[in-house]
């Protein structure tokens, strides 16, 4: 991540001493990139103690997993992996978030879709993404669907709110089998 800071301004000192008649192109970072270097560092200083966000191309602040561990409720000791992958167009469109980890619940597929408003960039209810949102926000989201937004009456994955409306104590033990052989 330090990488990218020092070349945007390495880049930004170079332009001040460039002629006019230079190529640009070459040089140029993408507003997606500059807000990235901002978000990416207030993101670090904030991140939930139950959140760990690790770049696999320090170069590449676009593309990002982060782990949630949740410390209470079904998915307590459990790990879960996502992939953010911010677009070009971000912070007008949301980032693309996936779910690594298969898990039983009511909000996330097996497959990995993610049910959370502000992913969205429609959104009936006025909670959906705006330019204004940030990565925080999203981790935030992520780290707050194992706990206070983790929601039984609007699923995704119908299943699985219907399984714990039918019986919540074979519902966290679905979950835990889920923790054991996935989630580690």
């Amino acid at each position: 991540m330090l990488t990218l800071a020092r070349k945007l301004k390495k880049d930004d000192a170079g332009k001040a001493g460039r002629s006019s008649a230079t190529s640009d192109s070459a040089h140029r970072v993408s507003i997606r990139d500059r807000l990235l270097t901002k978000e990416v560092a207030d993101l670090e200083a904030n991140l939930p103690s139950t959140c760990k966000a690790s770049f696999p191309d320090e170069n590449k602040l676009h593309h990002f997993q982060l782990s949630v561990s949740p410390d209470e409720g079904y998915y307590q000791s459990g790990k879960f992996q996502f992939e953010v992958d911010v677009p070009e167009a971000y912070n007008m469109v949301p980032p693309k978030v996936r779910c690594l980890t298969r898990i039983w619940h009511p909000n996330i597929t097996e497959n990995g879709e993610i049910c959370l408003s502000l992913l969205r960039e429609h959104s009936i209810d006025g909670t959906g993404w705006a330019p204004t949102r940030t990565l925080k926000d999203v981790v935030w989201g992520l780290n707050s669907l194992f706990t206070d937004l983790l929601n039984f009456d609007d699923p995704l994955n119908i299943d699985a709110a219907e399984h714990h409306l039918r019986d919540k104590e074979d519902f966290r033990n679905k979950v835990q089998e889920y923790i054991k052989h996935y989630a580690r």
